[in-house]
């Protein structure tokens, strides 16, 4: 799935009625990556999966680049900044991920993958590119904090559920790079063609790695029920939710699109619990709640909204 972008303007816009629908509805987009991608492994190997995920999505992106009369790159300095862009928001993360939800549950997946605005926070400070403000450091210790009780008291760095943690993590940090270089070398560029041309760089990638290490010609050609999540994670949590990310970025700005990061794991942890029989553990709802509370210090609206009531 795609990150959350840092906030690069001081100019605080506002959501609207509209918006908060898209949140939720993106809310069950990228949710539900993580319930099609728990589907599709059952029969699929992890790098396959995301070959499948993104070239599917460039072919569904392809006709709006034409309808919107947006061209191609040319030559290899046009296509570096998507190439680099595929690299760290769509080929690693989208591998680590997949790789960790055969050692966690999507639900767990998901709830780590909310710390992606904790990680774009760090690194946007570490070069420079935002102050790094107490509420974003106090929010930044209470997320570290949500993913410890997620993980309780096993600190066994060999168990499974440490390598799946792991392996978010890292994801997590990638999308924060990602954010990064969106922010310097992408602003400006049609939104929609970002995407496809960052998802036909992905596609590219993904072939090689895919056919170097899974060889998926030697597979068995999976059921129709992975066929149909493999076709939900493409059309639904790839395509229409760029679209509808991007959508928001522009009517309300980077800051309220990153509230849907709240609403993922509340998705995808009760698809995982009615159509994948996950359990859910109380740490993990606790560890769930911190992590939200988190990214609320660290919007920071919740306070404003106090002030401006007169309780704060």
């Amino acid at each position: 799935m795609t990150q959350v972008r840092a906030e690069t303007s001081p100019i605080e816009l506002q959501i609207d009625a509209r918006d908060w629908a898209r949140l939720v509805f993106l809310s069950m987009l990228w949710g539900g990556t993580f319930f099609f991608t728990g589907v599709a492994l059952k029969e699929l190997p992890p790098l396959t999966l995301i070959f499948l995920r993104v070239s599917i999505a460039t072919l569904i992106l392809l006709p709006l680049l034409w309808s919107n009369g947006i061209k191609f790159p040319k030559g290899v300095a046009g296509w570096q900044p998507y190439a680099v862009m595929a690299l760290i928001n769509n080929v690693i993360p989208f591998s680590l991920i997949v790789m960790a939800q055969t050692y966690l549950p999507s639900g767990t997946a998901s709830v780590l993958n909310a710390t992606t605005p904790v990680f774009t926070v760090l690194v946007a400070a570490a070069f420079g590119a935002e102050k790094l403000i107490f509420r974003r450091v106090a929010g930044v210790l209470l997320g570290l904090l949500g993913v410890a009780v997620l993980k309780g008291y096993d600190v066994d760095i060999t168990s499974r559920q440490s390598i799946g943690i792991a392996l978010c993590l890292g994801a997590t940090i990638c999308f924060g790079f990602s954010a990064l270089w969106a922010t310097r070398k992408l602003a400006g560029r049609a939104p929609i063609g970002t995407a496809a041309f960052q998802l036909i760089s992905a596609s590219v990638m993904m072939f090689v790695l895919a056919s170097v290490i899974d060889r998926p010609w030697r597979l068995q050609m999976p059921g129709l029920a992975t066929w149909l999540a493999i076709l939900g994670l493409a059309s639904l949590s790839t395509a229409l939710a760029f679209i509808i990310f991007f959508q928001i970025v522009v009517r309300s700005g980077a800051s309220n699109v990153m509230l849907v990061t709240l609403l993922v794991p509340v998705s995808a942890i009760l698809l995982g619990y009615f159509f994948l029989d996950e359990r859910i553990e109380v740490r993990e709802i606790a560890g769930a709640l911190i992590i939200g509370s988190a990214l609320l210090v660290m919007d920071g609206r919740v306070f404003r909204l106090l002030s401006r009531s007169g309780v704060a």
